[in-house]
């Protein structure tokens, strides 16, 4: 099944515009500031220095309530909703030989510009003044879901794939596969890019799948309270053995990969 000619132009073209190709960067700069704060607050919480929501929410909500901080958010909105359009179409443009491989990296654009136009309706909302939390958002999706029919093998289910996500986190980071899709310079800034990419990458997939094991327990339980965001994940390993130092880490990680995300901005092969 091959794409449309006129889809597959529309996107080539959208590709070729050298101010489009400035926003998507712009989308990675502004991603990067959002992981960065996130994992300012993960070890802020961790060391009990302070307070708000580990998750995009919380660090959306410190940009609103900075000078200037509307402007900031329409800004993160365009870069992050070109940031998922770009994603679309590359998975419209994709020319794998491989017919299982192309369409494997098809949902894999596909889900990540998803997750870029969540981020973007939520930054959205806060550019209108509006808040969102993530955690009442989970369990209120999760409330509906155990509500209807096998919905708790649904919300197993979705565990599962978020689970899966942070997975594929992790092994990205861990293999280094995110270097094939970025130009990246030589010598010791080559390697401060890496480092930052594999740490960055296993301490995002650790909050991502502890998020979907909350889901999972949610299910498990028919306590929708028990599913969260982010921010639930993050909290829920302060109470491991050790888990004000695992917090650390990884708020720690979060806010490398923030880093990272801000020197992909540079060097993402667009």
């Amino acid at each position: 099944m091959n794409v449309p000619t006129s889809a597959a132009g529309t996107a080539r073209a959208a590709q070729s515009s050298t101010a489009f190709r400035i926003l998507a960067r712009v989308g990675y700069v502004v991603l990067g500031i959002l992981h960065l704060l996130i994992g300012v607050i993960a070890v802020s919480l961790a060391i009990g220095g302070g307070g708000g929501s580990a998750d995009q929410g919380g660090a959306l909500s410190q940009i609103q309530q900075s000078p200037a901080g509307t402007a900031l958010l329409w800004i993160i909105v365009l870069g992050l909703f070109a940031l998922a359009i770009w994603q679309i179409a590359e998975a419209v443009v994709e020319r794998d030989p491989d017919e299982k491989k192309k369409w494997a990296h098809r949902i894999k654009f596909a889900g990540t510009a998803v997750a870029y136009i969540a981020i973007g309706a939520t930054a959205l909302v806060y550019a209108l003044g509006g808040r969102s939390e993530s955690s009442e958002s989970s369990q209120s999706f999760s409330a509906k879901l155990l509500a209807v029919p096998a919905g708790v093998v649904l919300l197993v289910l979705v565990g599962l794939v978020v689970v899966a996500v942070g997975v594929a986190f992790i092994v990205r980071g861990v293999t280094r596969a995110f270097t094939k899709n970025l130009s990246l310079p030589g010598g010791a800034a080559r390697s401060g890019i890496i480092a930052f990419g594999v740490a960055g990458y296993i301490a995002k997939g650790i909050a991502v799948a502890v998020a979907g094991v909350l889901f999972v327990i949610a299910a498990l339980t028919h306590d929708p309270e028990a599913a969260g965001g982010l921010d639930s994940a993050l909290r829920s390993l302060a109470g491991l053995p050790f888990g004000v130092f695992i917090l650390c880490v990884v708020g720690a990680g979060l806010a490398v990969y923030g880093l990272f995300c801000v020197a992909r901005a540079r060097y993402a092969r667009m």
